[in-house]
């Protein structure tokens, strides 16, 4: 609820814990996002961007981190190119966390704050990307993880501890701290307040030349801005989905593997009794009794554990070994002797005295082998089946292997082979709105877009069941646009571009005159155009926040006259540059908070947190300030190119 005061007051929240919980390599690791672009030695064979403290941060690092964090921007943003990203701000922002994260390290190894080996070892076991198919630490899994994205381990520990050492800084300073009740107070009041204002609309396009542009001027601008022009990048995917009636002339169960079968498991088959039962543990046995005697007065055992404040828990079917083992002989022979609907006898095992009701009686008598027969068969063909069914996956592997194509091996199958039309990265088809990649493309799309181009691959659709051979047959890359084909676009931005900027010097001209007392309407007609009807706003806060959390689209004045003093007029430039926005606030209702509002320690809570994390940011600014760092330019700017393009390029 607090987020836009956070906001408002320009607060760094959360930097300093961010930074603490930064581990480019090992987070990038954990999401499998680290991208294998041929080890950490690429760039101006060892360049410096930054010296922190004494310390180097060469420019394979930053390049590395710099993909790692485009790799994990792209789960939302699956379209983002680096070009875009860096454009955006996004090498900055990871050279900033470089150099903060490397700063934490310098300052804890003066200090004698550290993270030693046995601790790293603990954070690597906890990586799932490292983990077996037990769900454990496997070193082979390791070696190979980290050889397939060429980081050496030592570049990964160094990471590791870097993280963890900032951790060990900036959290207790983030922690514990707590808002007076008064200041919180006031806050909560402020979430209730409701504001009133007015909006004047400035549409670019309305203040866009009139004279139309020549051919001349057009190419000027879409050279000027080719970036607006790009093109994501798009690739048709060529696939053949079969299923597990692929495999042909597997054999039937014999008798004899049948007769195998039954004698491995003969136990299974043996004559067995199992009961499904609820209980309820008191601590002593008069307790027990107690309870016994008022189910016989005619409550449910419910009811009576529900009246003790305990909890009578259903269980389900256990065999007498296995009660048993898990609770006590004498429980077990207590269940077996009472009837299903029947209490039994008080019975105690170390964890207290059980009261126990029989709900029901799974009886079985023993099977032979002519009656599990058919059960048995169909049980072994099915494994066979999963067996024909691998061996001819492991092959269609190993042919593309040894380079056979898809089409090859799909003609080998009897297999339909299949062509999308260009798709991008969200499984969207390229120009073409509503229409979508085929569903069973969905889990092989994020490999299909990182994959070379006719590289077949072989892929489980639905587990067991389905499954897909599929290549990438054309790769067009991200570029812009040729001009000829896009021309009614540069027009369409030509004007926008134009028009937004008259309309920024006409919406400054409305704010002027505003604030020197013009009426509106008046002020409005000074713009010289013909403007849309004013907007009116009036909202609380309450329904602001229930908007936001619905995920609600807010439009950016209703934003910002949360955020205005009474009585101000600002502007505001509308997304894509669309247009702006004169805002002017008329009135704010404070709302009333009384002292017993369950709001009051929700915002001391939460800004106790804000506190917590401005503490943990100004700790942070205050040890990179001592440990001092210098940046270098040069190697920056070679990262920068290495990473756009630019550099191949010849720019």
């Amino acid at each position: 609820m607090l987020q836009f005061f956070r906001s408002m007051l320009k607060s760094k929240i959360g930097a300093g814990v961010a930074v603490a919980l930064l581990v480019l390599i090992a987070l990038a690791f954990a999401s499998s996002d680290v991208a294998n672009n041929g080890g950490f030695g690429g760039i101006g064979g060892g360049t410096s961007v930054a010296t922190v403290g004494g310390e180097k941060i060469d420019n394979a690092m930053l390049s590395e981190s710099a993909s790692a964090a485009l790799e994990r921007f792209k789960q939302d943003q699956p379209t983002m190119s680096m070009k875009a990203f860096v454009s955006a701000g996004g090498l900055e922002k990871v050279l900033e966390d470089l150099i903060d994260r490397t700063a934490m390290a310098v300052f804890g190894k003066d200090n004698g704050v550290v993270a030693g080996d046995r601790l790293i070892d603990s954070e690597i076991a906890g990586m799932q990307a490292f983990q077996g198919p037990d769900g454990k630490f496997n070193e082979v899994t390791f070696r190979q993880a980290i050889q397939q994205r060429g980081v050496s381990e030592a570049l990964l520990r160094n990471d590791l501890r870097q993280g963890l050492i900032a951790r060990q800084l900036l959290v207790p300073a983030s922690f514990g701290a707590i808002m007076p009740r008064d200041l919180a107070t006031r806050y909560a009041a402020l979430l209730t307040e409701r504001r009133e204002g007015s909006v004047v609309v400035l549409p670019s396009l309305l203040f866009a030349p009139q004279k139309e542009p020549s051919d001349a001027e057009l190419r000027a601008f879409y050279k000027a801005h080719a970036s607006e022009f790009i093109r994501p990048e798009r690739r048709v995917i060529r696939y053949a989905q079969f299923g597990d009636d692929v495999v042909r002339n597997v054999p039937a169960p014999s008798d004899a593997e049948i007769a195998a079968r039954y004698k491995a498991s003969k136990a299974q088959y043996a004559a067995q009794e199992k009961r499904r039962i609820t209980q309820l543990i008191v601590p002593t046995e008069p307790a027990a009794k107690a309870v016994i005697a008022e189910v016989a007065k005619g409550k449910t055992l419910e009811v009576v554990a529900r009246e003790k404040g305990l909890s009578a828990a259903p269980l389900d079917f256990f065999t007498k070994e296995q009660l048993s083992s898990q609770f006590s002989p004498a429980i077990a022979n207590a269940v077996f002797a009472a009837p299903a609907g029947k209490l039994t006898a008080p019975a105690r095992s170390p964890l207290g005295w059980h009261i126990i009701r029989v709900e029901q009686i799974d009886d079985r008598p023993a099977r032979t082998l002519d009656q599990v027969k058919p059960e048995i068969a169909t049980i072994i063909a099915a494994e066979k089946r999963r067996a024909a069914l691998t061996s001819m996956l492991e092959n269609v592997e190993s042919e593309f292997d040894q380079g056979s194509s898809l089409v090859d091996v799909a003609g080998k199958l009897g297999l339909k082979v299949e062509t999308t039309p260009p798709l991008l990265a969200d499984g969207n088809v390229y120009l073409k709105p509503g229409e979508t990649m085929p569903p069973q493309l969905r889990p092989v799309l994020a490999t299909a877009f990182a994959m070379e181009q006719e590289d077949p691959q072989v892929a489980e659709v639905e587990r067991g069941k389905t499954f897909v051979i599929y290549d990438v047959p054309e790769i067009a890359a991200s570029a812009p646009a040729p001009y000829d084909q896009i021309k009614p676009d540069v027009k369409l931005s030509y004007a926008i571009t134009k028009g937004y900027e008259a309309a920024r010097a006409a919406a400054i001209k409305v704010q002027q005159a505003l604030r020197k007392g013009v009426p509106l309407e008046q002020a409005m007609a000074g713009s010289g155009r013909q403007l849309p009807p004013v907007q009116q706003i009036a909202m609380s806060r309450p329904d602001l926040s229930r908007a936001q959390q619905a995920g609600k689209e807010i439009p950016p004045p209703v934003k910002l006259i949360f955020g205005m003093a009474k009585g101000t007029i600002k502007v505001q430039a509308a997304p894509q540059k669309r247009g702006w926005f004169v805002v002017s606030l008329r009135e704010i209702v404070p709302g009333k908070v009384e002292g017993n509002n369950p709001l009051i320690p929700s915002a001391q809570r939460e800004l106790g947190q804000v506190a917590g994390n401005e503490y943990a940011a100004a700790l942070r600014k205050a040890i990179v300030k001592e440990v001092g760092s210098t940046r270098h330019e040069t190697g920056i700017r070679a990262v920068r190119d290495q990473l756009t393009g630019a550099g191949s390029a010849g720019n």
